[in-house]
């Protein structure tokens, strides 16, 4: 196993706990045993992977922006980010509307099927569609007041107070900039110190991540649907799949174009961190493995990576916005529904506007689906129809989501000089010195 590449090893970890689970679970005893001895170790895995995420957001953000000298380097790198990502997002939802126009797959859903999703998911979607209600009666000004957190202490004691911690962190690094650099050195000092700590936690968290996920994919396949509503679902599936698929072709393109690395070199950089969005279905808690791998393996400054990543972790949802656009119009077509071309361009700024402010809402993906679904005036209920099938799609969009993040801060780093000569480090290398 230590001589295969790290993105190798994962992989066999996942194919392995499939593997494992499938014969298992032809024993009557074997899907309580995945429960209650194997799943645990795939939480604790993301657990320890979440537990650093707001301490490396702090400390890298904070030295990121203190390093950049002045106010106007920051501006300009925050407005480039902000402009790519909504750009990326909106090719993202065209993409996938463009799919699931061409291939219909709601026509293929029976009325029998309908009625059996509706009864098996119905309670869900409603659940998610009150979480939704609470989301719009908020106001329209709320997603500003959310990111600005009244404690500090509490915002960063929970992973979906993200935004709120990267506000601090901004406002503490442009605190540093704006006072005399010699009093401001020792406190660069020691979040520059504190970063290193974590990186090399990381690493360290990297050595177990095989068996993670050989824990996480043996769980999803004991608590899978019945094979039966995923054929139902396949055709929509594969408009999801196929779309996400695309969406990497674009950003492989972009980061092609603009940066000039090969296909190959970007895809084998961040190929763990995808694989770990893949097992996780967490942007926020592949995020410490995400800016380890552009970092040291694609070459983008710290400065950029602990800028961009972080808020890209919070309001890209590329994936997530291609499978809202491909879920809204299958649901019209299932309930027999044609939508005008001005309907779906609102579908196309609905979902931009809902990817950015997706990020404080629990359940982000599917909660944000119901306020696209409500301005194309597309039954609600529907959201059962797609319920089945959503576990292992987060799992590919959450995928595209970390790629395109990667992506973004190396076409941002490219534009501000920063995009540099990969320098990998082992994970005991200064050990072994």
């Amino acid at each position: 196993m230590k001589k295969l590449a790290l993105h190798w090893q994962i992989l066999l970890g996942m194919a392995l706990g499939v593997v494992f689970a499938l014969i298992l679970t032809n024993f009557s005893w074997g899907p309580n045993l995945i429960e209650d001895w194997v799943k645990p170790f795939g939480t604790i895995f993301i657990n320890a992977l979440k537990l650093i995420a707001v301490p490396l957001i702090l400390a890298s953000l904070i030295k990121g922006v203190s390093d950049l000298k002045d106010i106007s380097s920051l501006s300009k790198m925050g407005l480039r980010t902000i402009v790519t990502y909504i750009f990326t997002t909106i090719v993202a939802v065209s993409i996938g509307l463009g799919v699931v126009n061409l291939v219909k797959p709601g026509k293929t859903i029976t009325q029998e099927t309908r009625t059996e999703l509706v009864e098996a998911y119905g309670g869900e979607a409603e659940m998610k569609r009150q979480d939704a209600q609470r989301q719009k009666d908020a106001g329209p000004l709320q997603a500003l007041v959310d990111l600005v957190p009244d404690n500090i202490i509490g915002a960063s004691s929970n992973n979906r107070n993200m935004l709120q911690v990267i506000f601090f962190a901004i406002f503490f690094g442009i605190g540093l900039i704006l006072i005399p650099e010699k009093t401001a050195q020792p406190v660069k000092d020691f979040f520059d110190g504190f970063n290193e700590v974590i990186l090399k936690m990381i690493d360290l968290i990297m050595l177990t991540a095989p068996y993670g996920v050989f824990a996480l994919l043996a769980a999803l396949v004991v608590e899978a649907p019945s094979a039966d509503l995923f054929a139902a679902l396949g055709m929509y599936a594969l408009c999801v799949v196929g779309g996400l698929v695309l969406m990497i072709g674009v950003y492989v393109l972009l980061v092609w174009i603009f940066t000039k690395h090969t296909p190959k070199s970007f895809l084998n950089g961040i190929g763990p961190a995808q694989l770990l969005a893949f097992s996780t279905s967490s942007s926020a808690a592949t995020l410490p493995v995400t800016m380890e791998r552009v970092e040291e393996h694609l070459g983008v400054k710290r400065e950029v990576t602990s800028f961009v990543l972080p808020i890209g972790a919070t309001i890209n949802m590329d994936g997530t916005s291609l499978y809202q656009a491909v879920a809204a119009v299958f649901i019209a077509q299932a309930f027999g529904m044609d939508l005008s071309f001005g309907t779906q361009l609102g579908i196309i700024a609905t979902a931009t506007l809902a990817s950015i402010g997706s990020a404080a809402v629990p359940g982000a993906g599917m909660v944000m689906l119901v306020i696209v679904l409500a301005q194309a005036g597309i039954p609600e209920a529907g959201l059962a129809l797609i319920f089945a099938v959503d576990r292992p799609l987060d799992m590919c969009r959450t995928t595209v989501n970390v790629t395109g993040d990667a992506a973004v801060s190396m076409m941002v780093a490219k534009s501000q000089n920063k995009l540099g000569v990969p320098k990998v480090k082992d994970w005991d290398d200064n050990y072994k010195k």
